[in-house]
């Protein structure tokens, strides 16, 4: 529980710091507001979730990297989609092992996402979702990331 809490804490320093430099005069551009759903503050609604350990863990290894592979090209098209803003693992071997943060208006349809991912429907991952409030620039991260990916995870 901690760890989420301080992931939280820590996005939302993140989020506050993106708005607090006043040495830089920045622009309000209407345009990417509105394209990205922002309110007054520049901010949006969006769903985390936190993917934690799921209890099948009885799969051997060819299985589990081709479960991998399946997963990963599933949060390739959940981005693709506009749907998935941001998504990474943790880099440790606790029980939380990453998190998402889906472009939706409820929980109810991030719950129909993340049964798409066949991690979860295997039960080698679960996750927990959790109405989140940050900066609305992160509808800008996936064609950002697009520019400085040098070699694709999924080795195609």
């Amino acid at each position: 529980m901690n760890i989420k809490i301080n992931i939280c804490l820590l996005l939302v320093l993140v989020t506050s710091l993106t708005f607090s430099q006043t040495n830089t005069e920045v622009k309000y551009d209407s345009v990417k507001a509105q394209k990205y759903g922002a309110d007054e503050y520049g901010m949006k609604k969006y769903v985390m979730a936190f993917l934690k350990r799921g209890p099948n863990k009885d799969i051997d290894s060819t299985k589990r990297a081709e479960l991998m592979n399946a997963h990963l090209t599933n949060i390739f098209r959940l981005a693709d989609e506009g749907k998935l803003v941001l998504a990474g693992p943790f880099l440790n071997d606790g029980e939380l092992r990453g998190i998402y943060i889906f472009d939706v208006e409820n929980l109810d349809e991030a719950k129909k996402l993340t049964e798409t991912d066949p991690a979860i429907q295997q039960e080698t991952l679960s996750m927990e979702l959790i109405p989140w409030y940050g900066t609305a620039a992160l509808m800008e991260v996936n064609e950002l990331s697009k520019t400085l990916v040098k070699k694709s995870i999924l080795g195609n």
